[in-house]
């Protein structure tokens, strides 16, 4: 497979379309800028540094429409408003915005396209970058005969970047160098990231793995039976707190009270430098629905969504926890692994060496 987002001969844009996988693989043709917001609500397409790359190029977009000041500022707006939680968003549409903002309307949309190009060219170097960095943090602890043994939350591989992966890039780095891993994949309710897409994923390269309920990676570490726990991340704060899919917080406090290491894969760009703590980042609530049913494939080969609470009972869905800096054993950047403390973000950001 390709990159999750790429351009045909044409230059049409397209992605795999996610809420259909594992069963079915199906690329759509994002064509103009609703499409791309209505993917990202809908989530065909999900993950931090793959949202901000679409929304990028919803920008360039709408501004083939109108790239007036009033145009420019309606799109950012429109886009911004489809997921509250995951900072790259934000982050690659203020950066589109700064670099068109100068320029002639006539130059603004081309100028956007390829700056969106751009966005996506760095992702790929940086998730690289991410993998060698994670993978000589993770292959130290492999001992004898007996394969690594890494869990991971939710789906931080490939298709939610647009390639390589961040969780996943050290996974697929050590496999390629013939590291034996294996890893356990939560099932990630309510959408079951893990168990649709992170799972297919390493099928998809070979990669040995084992899905998991939710609740059971605290027997698992308390058995010994895991070594470390990497998480990809939605945005970290400037002290080191990290927002992931819900049910993250609950495998760091594990990760911790078993003596074992928990990275996250952390993309610069998910450092919100705006945000002091974990605390002021808003929580995504969505759709009650994705708690009480279910989506899979029924004996027929059908995909079927059936209910699996009782009528008229209540559900809440906050799809981010935050897991507090403490409970980081470190961010692992492109640019090189750091405690998650606000002085080594600092001077991160500030362009130090980490």
């Amino acid at each position: 497979m390709a990159r999750t987002l790429w351009l045909d001969d044409d230059q049409r844009l397209h992605t795999w379309d996610q809420t259909r996988l594992p069963f079915e693989t199906v690329a759509i043709e994002l064509a103009d800028s609703q499409d791309c917001a209505r993917a990202i609500v809908t989530m065909q397409v999900r993950g931090a540094p793959l949202i901000g790359a679409v929304a990028a190029y919803g920008l360039a977009f709408a501004l083939r429409s109108d790239a007036s000041d009033q145009g420019l500022q309606a799109a950012h707006s429109r886009l911004l408003a489809t997921r509250p939680t995951a900072v790259n968003l934000r982050w690659a549409l203020e950066r589109v915005v700064r670099l068109v903002s100068s320029l002639h309307e006539s130059d603004r949309a081309a100028a956007a396209w390829h700056e969106a190009g751009a966005i996506c060219d760095e992702d790929v170097a940086c998730n690289a970058a991410i993998g060698r960095h994670a993978a000589a943090l993770l292959q130290p602890l492999v001992t004898g005969e007996r394969a690594l043994q890494v869990l991971t939350h939710c789906n931080a591989g490939r298709i939610a970047t647009v390639d390589h992966g961040t969780a996943l890039a050290p996974i697929y780095a050590l496999h390629e160098a013939g590291v034996p891993v294996h890893v356990w994949v939560d099932e990630t309710r309510p959408r079951n990231q893990g168990a649709s897409l992170t799972a297919w994923e390493l099928r998809e390269r070979g990669v040995a793995h084992t899905v998991i309920v939710d609740n059971a990676g605290g027997l698992l570490m308390r058995q010994r039976r895991v070594d470390a726990v990497i998480v990809g991340c939605d945005r970290v704060a400037a002290n080191g707190d990290v927002a992931n899919k819900i049910g993250t917080y609950l495998k760091a406090l594990a990760a911790h009270d078993n003596g074992l290491p928990f990275y996250v894969a952390c993309p610069i760009s998910t450092i919100d430098p705006l945000c002091a703590h974990g605390e002021l980042i808003e929580i995504e609530e969505r759709s009650a629905r994705e708690v009480t049913h279910l989506l899979g494939r029924d004996e027929q080969g059908g995909l079927r969504e059936v209910q699996v609470t009782p009528d008229h009972s209540p559900a809440a869905n906050p799809a981010f926890d935050v897991t507090p800096a403490r409970l980081v054993s470190a961010l692992v950047t492109e640019r090189g692994v750091i405690p998650a403390r606000s002085d080594a973000i600092a001077k991160l950001l500030g362009g130090g060496a980490a």
